[in-house]
């Protein structure tokens, strides 16, 4: 039980892949403009780290380790997540008309945030179970939805603030990445 606790933390304050990795920047900039699209955003890339990472934990040892296909891993594991975007994206379209036009084209570069690739591999090369796997993926999702939300509270009210003109826009927001990259550094040190 100690070992998912300290998978899951460690994946979403100590190494969380966003503000310490920098890793999954686009989307991170692109959304995070608007605290709801943030949200959704957050919750549409955990469910994809957790499929993907689900269904490429079960066919990398299922089928890759047996056939000895394990040089293949990278370009199954595009395959799977891009499958699952594509799924969310067709859900997402006939569920929800207004978060998709909200997302616009981040929803489709959530198949090539580098984010949801690393946490399967990852996964692989630190020898996870399919329990701990589950746990780093649903913990990695939830750093990023962290992140991102907490990005897009402080542009919200960036907007209210006076600004100076050069520093408008993704200036600033770089200067606010900068500041909550620091903030997480913090916890580099903590030991679980």
């Amino acid at each position: 039980m100690m070992t998912y606790l300290s998978i899951f933390i460690t994946s979403v304050l100590i190494n969380n892949y966003v503000l310490t990795k920098f890793l999954g920047l686009c989307i991170f900039f692109g959304v995070s403009k608007s605290f709801d699209a943030s949200v959704g955003m957050g919750m549409a890339v955990t469910s994809v780290l957790t499929m993907s990472s689900a269904l490429a934990w079960v066919v990398y040892n299922f089928v890759l380790l047996p056939f000895h296909l394990e040089f293949l891993k990278t370009i199954v594991f595009v395959l799977l997540i891009a499958s699952f975007v594509q799924l969310l994206e067709l859900i997402i379209k006939k569920q929800a008309p207004a978060l998709y036009n909200m997302w616009g084209i981040y929803l489709l570069l959530i198949a090539t945030n580098c984010i949801v690739l690393s946490v399967p591999l990852l996964n692989v090369q630190n020898n996870y179970n399919f329990l701990e796997s589950l746990v780093n993926a649903i913990a990695s999702g939830l750093g990023f939805a962290l992140a991102i939300t907490l990005m897009s509270s402080l542009r919200e009210k960036l907007n209210l603030a006076d600004v100076p003109k050069p520093l408008q826009g993704l200036g600033v927001a770089f200067i606010l990445a900068g500041m909550l990259a620091l903030s997480f550094l913090g916890f580099s040190g903590m030991k679980v």
